[in-house]
């Protein structure tokens, strides 16, 4: 089961949000990324922002959580993800410019290969669609590329990017003419 995070989830959307970051990051300092993330959510959720979590259904066993009962959602939520929605140029291979970023897909341990961030990812595409975008992205892990894969993803070898921090110095830029 699938719920859109709302802004009155905020709490709870950043709880998950610094889990994702401790699994993706193990070790590293994560401190100031909760009141960044708190902020880049207050101005985006909802607008150029979709989160949702990946429920548990009620009554099975398999998803019960410690101290929780079935009725209360916060207690059921076993995954979250997000996509964010970006304008870009037109071109050619997505002519209305709109496109979706799929980003912190997750599902706890326990409770994944059973279909939730499939479920989830089918959600938020299908939301990144209804708004208009024709391109959809996401940098995978070796854990989630199997999925991607069979949704269609592919590898775009000609993408580059330069690492965040970088201290070495870069080549001087070339004026125009």
């Amino acid at each position: 089961m699938i719920r859109e995070a709302a802004p009155r989830d905020m709490e709870t959307l950043l709880d998950w949000r610094m889990e994702v970051l401790d699994h993706v990051f193990p070790g590293r300092d994560l401190s100031g990324l909760r009141a960044a993330s708190r902020q880049y959510y207050q101005g985006q959720l909802g607008s150029g922002h979709i989160a949702c979590f990946a429920l548990e259904e009620p009554g099975n066993p398999a998803g019960e959580q410690e101290g929780g009962s079935a009725g209360d959602w916060k207690e059921r939520i076993i995954g979250c993800g997000g996509i964010c929605l970006q304008q870009e140029m037109p071109s050619p291979d997505n002519p209305s410019g709109r496109c979706g970023y799929l980003m912190n897909i997750y599902v706890r341990p326990k409770h994944r290969h059973q279909g939730h961030a499939r479920d989830m990812v089918d959600w938020l595409m299908d939301q990144a669609r209804a708004w208009g975008a024709e391109k959809i992205w996401l940098e995978a892990s070796e854990e989630g590329r199997p999925l991607y894969e069979t949704l269609g993803f592919t590898d775009l070898p000609a993408i580059m990017a330069v690492e965040p921090n970088r201290t070495d110095e870069r080549p001087a830029t070339v004026q125009p003419a």
